[in-house]
């Protein structure tokens, strides 16, 4: 498996910041990692093991990046409108940053043709994240793989809301979508897997209301419920991975 290290500022958040690139053609895929999470936790709990078949055929490219919670969602202790704010130039990272550098990557370095292309997918807090990217920019992202997330940003900001805390709530902001907004369309458009286990530690609830609203907004997504087995660890964020990819990717 190919794989390459990079460590560059970035201007939106005034520092350096590291991720790490699996595969060497095929479609792009950010990784967000679980909450305090950082970029080498894709390949350090063997995810990479269970993406090897798809980056290995040149299917999938991963990028792999880090989270910014320990100064954002984590530190309840801080000034929410100074996290809120710091969380929004993280978002800013990602995607005015993180996400031309990928497309420059795939598709003129690796030839992908898919452009945009890029799929988003994140477990627990890295799913809430992905899932935020992924309905606040359907522009950028037309693929979306969301394990055991919490689509509230009451989990970071309790009962604190302001313009950004809103605007980082799915939730919240897909609940007042107009039904002609021009953003249902585009997510139409696109395949959007959200999951969540019934087991320990899971918090199916939050899921289970995110589903009801994209109903209610005829947005297309497979939502999956998995069983009272199921927990909240990366053993079933694996078979999930393995379960959902095929149809992310068309295969079936």
């Amino acid at each position: 498996m190919e794989t390459q290290y990079y460590k560059q500022y970035s201007p939106a958040l005034g520092r350096d910041m590291e991720c790490k690139i699996y595969g060497h053609a095929g479609r792009p895929v950010i990784f967000i990692p679980c909450q305090d999470g950082r970029f080498y936790d894709f390949e350090n709990y063997h995810m990479t093991d269970v993406w090897a078949p798809w980056i290995d055929s040149g299917k999938i490219m991963v990028c792999a990046i880090d989270t910014l919670d320990a100064e954002t969602w984590s530190d309840k202790a801080n000034d929410p409108r100074w996290r809120i704010c710091r969380h929004e130039q993280w978002i800013r990272h990602i995607t005015d940053e993180i996400v031309p550098f990928l497309r420059n990557i795939a598709n003129e370095r690796n030839g992908w043709t898919g452009y945009p292309g890029v799929m988003v997918f994140g477990c627990s807090l890295g799913a809430t994240h992905a899932a935020n990217l992924f309905f606040r920019r359907p522009d950028l992202f037309d693929g979306l793989l969301a394990l055991s997330g919490i689509y509230s940003a009451e989990y970071g900001f309790d009962s604190y809301m302001d313009d950004l805390v809103y605007e980082n709530s799915p939730i919240h902001y897909l609940k007042n979508m107009a039904p002609d907004h021009p953003y249902i369309p585009l997510y139409n458009m696109k395949k959007a897997v959200i999951c969540c286990g019934q087991g320990p530690w899971e918090l199916p609830d939050s899921t289970r209301h995110l589903q009801s609203i994209l109903t209610e907004k005829d947005i297309h997504a497979w939502v999956d419920f998995w069983g009272f087995d199921c927990s909240h660890d990366w053993y079933w964020w694996y078979r999930q991975v393995e379960y959902f990819v095929p149809y992310l990717l068309g295969e079936r």
